[in-house]
């Protein structure tokens, strides 16, 4: 399935508590259809001490999103925007702003 953002795009939040948040996305999951995005949904887990944490206690961390509530933000405008695809005039399909007509790299 294609989505609309991808691994490395600078969003921002349209919906939940971090709305008007935005950050870079880290990581995505296909399967759930959410993604995790810095400085952005942080929860708080209780963790077990362990080698790696010998203290244990509460970390906070950033938690995974849903990519309906994320909008990819236009490099040229710096404001949110809608994406396309379409033909760059080698055969390859690019994204692009709606917004500016920009080619999103």
């Amino acid at each position: 399935m294609k989505l609309h953002i991808k691994k490395g795009d600078n969003v921002i939040v349209l919906a939940g508590d971090s709305k008007g948040k935005t950050g870079e996305i880290r990581e995505i999951n296909t399967k759930k259809m959410r993604a995790i995005v810095t400085g952005v949904n942080f929860i708080s887990k209780h963790e077990k001490a362990s080698s790696k944490n010998p203290q244990g206690g509460i970390v906070k961390q950033e938690g995974p999103i849903h990519i309906s509530n994320l909008m990819i933000i236009d490099p040229k405008s710096k404001k949110p925007s809608r994406t396309g695809r379409k033909d760059d005039g080698s055969g390859k399909l690019v994204r692009y702003a709606k917004k500016s007509g920009e080619v999103i790299k």
